[in-house]
């Protein structure tokens, strides 16, 4: 049965893992035609709550089925439910399973009518199951049929149980006739990106909990795509979501028991996600570090290779590093690439293009990714009439102006910041933590290092071990180049000249200006040389070329730390 995600996601129990697998393995009818399985779906029209879940929905020409699992040992005792998990933890509900599946599957057609035709959802039949895999079941009741139930003893023959859940319910509905081909083709689709989800850049798991985005549908055709691959070379502009899309293809590959190795470009992005994702058979890593990883794990190769930013290592000495850990090589084996050459060519690690052309003779997917899903509109707007570079298109909806002021000296540039960072942290929605400052030049070089004392003091100069909390309860400062696979929701960018009037050095206004999910304020310098710090330019007046006021981005949900840089 074709399962929706590919593999279990977002759940501790072990009872839905094991049904995951169970339902993965089914083969389906031909009679009956496709069958999908989708896996945890967050219901926003649940019958009695704000929020629901459907454990497992089963989709397809038989009909809809809601399946409710309950894991460990369940008893009912004057009409409170009781389950005790695997380390003997009871929680108690006064809604039983099976009223939890009706309610469910009530919130799911209501739903649904908002979107098809009465008299198609009519042709559909409907229905709900229980399944308690770790216990039998021999209570008796009136809330519930015994057709909808399936314990351990039966849970071997699951498919069994299915088909005669399937035809219990036909015979209930004796006027729904089944969907035609069209409809369910419908139906399918607009279910799928309900529960197609992958952890964003910043999820955090834990106290925080898990918070998750629907994949663009350039990324489920992706998702079908690297499925079918061996091989892949993905690219993207800045912002197509290319680094959550590969830890999203690590937990996919690692499921089924391969071990992956994930270089990055960057050891501060390698900081930052090994301290916010545990995926187990998953080895972070930097190209320098293979050999060593290797040794750690245990391995001589790794069974398949994932690399983000792959235009910092598109380099013969790195390819072949590459090549050497990875089994059957680059030609033969299982190996995803993700890149981006936008406004690559004056960087700092120039990237050989001749290295791109030779991974396309090895005849990979060629996936592009056109979706933007981190930047406002605004944002994306700037960077392509600036840069003239493509970031994609929709872009996580309108947000605020993006800000820009023109000075003539470092001293000039030091007020404009200090102006900006008083008129965002004035406006009462924007923690500190949610603002980066971005330079070419380090911090003492920089004008940041010129702001008056109280501003200076809320600063935290990053490197690659603050990336572990990032980000700080201070406002940030880092080097461009230091930050590529990184984000915030606040950039100020700092010590550059206009982009149209230092052409050169484009990369690093590319890098810089895609950073930031929510507000862009750019200072220019504007001087008659190529180093914006070593002048001595006449005092001049900080041009705003933008009075109006600061309006947060209300998508936002800006999160507060525990802890400092």
């Amino acid at each position: 049965m074709r399962m929706i995600p590919a593999s279990p996601h977002g759940t501790g129990s072990m009872a839905e893992k094991r049904v995951f697998d169970r339902l993965k393995n089914i083969i389906n009818d031909p009679e009956d035609g496709p069958m999908t399985a989708y896996h945890s779906l967050n219901l926003t029209d649940h019958r009695r709550k704000r929020f629901g879940e459907i454990d497992f929905l089963i989709c397809g020409r038989p009909g809809l089925l809601v399946l409710e699992v309950k894991g460990g040992k369940i008893s009912c005792r004057k009409g409170v439910w009781t389950y005790t998990d695997r380390y003997g933890v009871e929680t108690r509900s006064v809604e039983g399973p099976f009223k939890q599946a009706q309610s469910a599957l009530h919130g799911l057609m209501t739903k649904l009518k908002t979107q098809f035709e009465t008299s198609r959802l009519s042709r559909l039949p409907i229905g709900y199951g229980i399944l308690f895999p770790d216990c039998e079941w021999h209570q008796n009741g009136a809330e519930w049929d015994n057709f909808t139930l399936l314990d351990s003893r039966s849970f071997n023959n699951l498919e069994n149980w299915l088909n005669n859940l399937f035809s219990h319910w036909r015979k209930r509905q004796t006027s729904a006739r089944g969907p035609d081909n069209d409809f369910l083709n419908e139906l399918t689709e607009y279910l799928r990106p309900e529960f197609e989800t992958v952890e964003t850049l910043f999820s955090q798991v834990g106290n925080v909990g898990e918070k998750v985005t629907r994949l663009t549908q350039d990324q489920m055709i992706f998702v079908d795509v690297i499925e079918a691959n061996k091989k892949v070379l993905c690219s993207g502009g800045a912002g197509t979501g290319k680094t959550f899309l590969a830890l999203e293809l690590a937990r996919r590959w690692t499921y089924t028991g391969k071990k992956v190795a994930m270089p990055c470009g960057s050891k501060w992005l390698k900081r930052y996600l090994e301290t916010r994702f545990t995926i187990p058979g998953l080895t972070l890593t930097t190209v320098s570090s293979l050999e060593l990883e290797a040794g750690r794990s245990g391995l001589n190769q790794f069974d398949a290779m994932i690399v983000d930013e792959g235009q910092d290592i598109f380099h013969q000495s790195d390819l072949k590093k590459l090549d050497c850990f990875l089994k059957g090589g680059l030609k033969d084996g299982q190996w995803c690439i993700f890149h981006d050459l936008n406004n690559q060519g004056n960087s700092v690690n120039k990237p050989d293009k001749g290295v791109l052309k030779f991974l396309e003779t090895l005849d990979p997917a060629l996936v592009p990714l056109n979706t933007n899903c981190r930047n406002t509109l605004n944002i994306i707007c700037e960077v392509k009439k600036r840069l003239g570079a493509d970031m994609g298109i929709k872009g996580a909806g309108h947000g605020p102006d993006v800000r820009h002021n023109e000075v003539c000296s470092r001293k000039d540039a030091a007020k404009a910041l200090a102006g900006e960072l008083s008129h965002i942290l004035a406006s009462g929605h924007i923690p500190s933590g949610s603002i980066t400052i971005l330079s070419p030049l380090p911090f003492p070089e920089s004008a940041a290092s010129l702001l008056p004392p109280e501003l200076r003091e809320q600063i935290c100069v990053l490197d690659e071990f603050a990336m572990r909390s990032f980000p700080p309860l201070k406002i940030s400062f880092a080097q461009i180049h230091q930050f590529k696979g990184l984000e915030n929701d606040v950039v100020i960018l700092v010590d550059v000249a206009p982009p149209d009037r230092l052409k050169k050095e484009g990369s690093i206004h590319y890098i810089a200006m895609s950073r930031p999910r929510s507000l862009l304020s750019m200072i220019f310098t504007v001087i008659n040389s190529e180093r914006t710090t070593k002048f001595d330019a006449p005092k001049s007046t900080i041009q705003m070329k933008t009075d109006k006021p600061l309006i947060w981005h209300r998508s936002r949900r800006l999160r507060r730390r525990e802890s400092g840089c």
